[in-house]
């Protein structure tokens, strides 16, 4: 959990950590391999800015605010000590919503990383975060892999509607998902 301002995660064969300056590297060749243009767009040229992300990523974790910006943390593939992708929240200005954001490399995928990371990282943050009633997942309706990641990691589909992301050049069909803390 979160200790001095520290997430430390560890569950199922992945471990959920802030992010650190030594998985730049990491996040450069997952960039390369596609695996950030939703997130970033174009990054062709990540080489030269990934690291500056990479220390911003980690200050704002140390700030602990979903509210401002964004969280991100690096997903760990416990097997080979590995970073595998990323995980974390955004807030979106246009809905007031945070959102959960989650990506895994090429050689991630398929593997379920991306549902068990989404999975224990919205309930961490329901939990964590308890001004916060629900986080939301926007996926383009068209990405289905990412759609079953929302799923499978408890989201509900609320709706489907035409919506435009920071680097869609056009609106696209969006499912917004949500999923709400558990009542108990």
């Amino acid at each position: 959990m979160k200790e001095d301002g520290i997430i430390y995660i560890e569950k199922d064969g992945i471990i959920i950590r802030d992010i650190q300056p030594g998985d730049t590297e990491a996040f450069i060749s997952l960039a390369s391999d596609g695996s950030l243009t939703d997130i970033f767009g174009d990054c062709t040229g990540c080489m030269e800015w990934m690291g500056s992300w990479v220390n911003e990523a980690a200050c704002l974790a140390k700030k602990d605010n979903p509210l401002n910006g964004y969280l991100a943390y690096s997903i760990i593939c416990k097997e080979n000590n590995q970073v595998a992708g990323s995980v974390g929240c955004s807030y979106y200005e246009d809905t007031k919503e945070t959102g959960i954001t989650y990506f895994t490399g090429r050689l991630y995928r398929g593997k379920g990383y991306a549902s068990l990371a989404a999975g224990i990282y919205s309930s961490y943050f329901l939990e964590h975060y308890k001004d916060i009633p629900y986080l939301i997942a926007t996926v383009r309706m068209d990405n289905i892999p990412s759609c079953k990641v929302a799923e499978n990691a408890g989201f509900l589909l609320e709706e489907t509607k035409l919506y435009q992301d920071i680097y869609d050049k056009e609106p696209y069909k969006y499912n917004f998902y949500i999923k709400r803390r558990s009542k108990i």
